[in-house]
């Protein structure tokens, strides 16, 4: 029933203990009981209030059917958008989600709005709980709102790990207070793959770090230079790699007032006998635009009025080969402009090499799924993170305010 997990940063090892969700069923443990499942349902609408994407929807199913099948009462919650607390709007409502998780259940999923202070619910029975944004004192984990969360239930689910960053009413406050606090699948699942990518890799550990800023992932950076074998770079990221590598740049997007940060990852790396492999090719335009004509350059060529918006061919290949011969691969980020097709180049290979590599992989971040879509390597990668600035957090080397709480209340089990 319990789960360990190792911390990963500066080589320091803390046990973690989560008691999960799928042991309680499985021992009988669920039966009879109100069970209470914070879901991540955040999905998107358009103007007419219809889902455009579903995957959050369908991805919470498994839990809430382990509880059916257990023979729980089951309600279920998330939040949806960013309401005023206390001012419920249409807009705001679960409406469209209650539809179609009904639909993927293939049963009627009763949506119940002013729940705090009780639910009537039987046994084998689910409801889907508003948006739970919209109590008073959610956002701010307020102890009054986080006693009654608690109260309504006999063990508290967290499911949501794009929310396990937060600790908010319905994330940690009810946590804190409900007689057993546990970590559904979807949680379970993302505490495993994190620990076999970071805790425990198969090595050589390659990351892939990629954004237009140094200073957004300048800590993630620094966290992972003193763990993983190559920490490839891309995007504005790798241009200011490249100019603390003493190349010129011309007029490409990078933090010049960054380069003594840049410089201590590289040289933090190439102490260990590690790398970050600094581009010897890239791909230039003249303007941003998706038919900027491309051109092909070696690093050392690059003019005052080009702009790097892909990584080169020749340096794709040679990432390619790197990442095929690795045991494990976190992925986080586009190495190029891949929205525009002569600039995708870098992001494709490097996609490619990941789903060919027999690597443990480990992918998060709402451009690098994009990328993951498009190039239609969904099934090739060892593990699709669902929680984009969780997953960044992780990274960081942070411990998550949900894996603390539901590690705290195991171990007083």
């Amino acid at each position: 029933m319990l789960l360990e997990w190792k911390g990963f940063v500066q080589n320091r090892s803390q046990a973690m203990n989560v008691i999960r969700f799928s042991d309680l069923c499985a021992s009988g443990q669920a039966r009879d009981k109100r069970v209470f499942i914070r879901a991540d349902l955040n999905v998107p609408q358009d103007d007419a209030g219809h889902i455009t994407e579903d995957t959050r929807i369908r991805a919470s199913v498994p839990c809430i059917q382990m509880a059916l099948q257990a023979g729980a009462a089951v309600m279920v919650t998330s939040h949806l958008g960013r309401p005023t607390e206390g001012e419920f709007k249409p807009e705001d409502s679960l409406a469209p989600v209650a539809k179609r998780l009904g639909e993927l259940l293939g049963r009627d999923v009763p949506l119940v709005s002013n729940w705090v202070d009780g639910v009537t619910i039987a046994p084998g029975q689910v409801v889907l709980l508003e948006n739970c944004r919209l109590n008073v004192g959610e956002k701010k984990n307020k102890e009054e709102l986080a006693r009654k969360l608690a109260a309504l239930c006999d063990i508290f689910v967290h499911d949501a790990f794009g929310t396990a960053h937060r600790a908010e009413g319905t994330t940690y406050g009810i946590a804190q207070y409900a007689p057993v606090a546990c970590a559904g699948p979807l949680l379970a699942a993302e505490i495993d793959a994190i620990t076999q990518a970071l805790a425990n890799p198969k090595r050589p550990l390659a990351a892939i770090v990629a954004g237009s800023k140094v200073s957004t992932k300048l800590t993630i950076l620094q966290s992972l230079a003193k763990n993983v074998d190559q920490l490839i770079v891309g995007g504005g990221i790798a241009n200011t790699f490249m100019l603390a590598a003493g190349l010129k740049i011309g007029k490409s997007l990078a933090e010049p007032d960054l380069l003594g940060e840049a410089t201590a990852v590289i040289a933090a790396m190439k102490a260990r006998g590690a790398e970050v492999p600094i581009p010897t090719d890239v791909v230039v335009a003249k303007t941003f635009a998706i038919d900027a004509p491309a051109t092909v350059k070696k690093a050392t060529e690059v003019d005052d009025d080009d702009l790097i918006l892909d990584i080169g061919p020749e340096t794709a290949a040679r990432l390619a080969t790197q990442l095929k011969a690795a045991g494990t691969i976190v992925w986080n980020g586009p190495v190029g402009v891949f929205e525009f097709p002569a600039f995708e180049n870098g992001t494709k290979v490097i996609a490619q090499a990941i789903a060919e590599s027999s690597a443990f992989s480990i992918a998060g971040g709402g451009d690098t799924l994009a990328a993951i879509a498009k190039y239609g390597i969904e099934k090739q990668v060892g593990y699709i993170s669902t929680g984009g600035g969780a997953f960044l957090e992780v990274l960081e080397g942070k411990t998550l305010p949900a894996f603390e709480i539901l590690a705290r209340r195991a171990s007083e089990q």
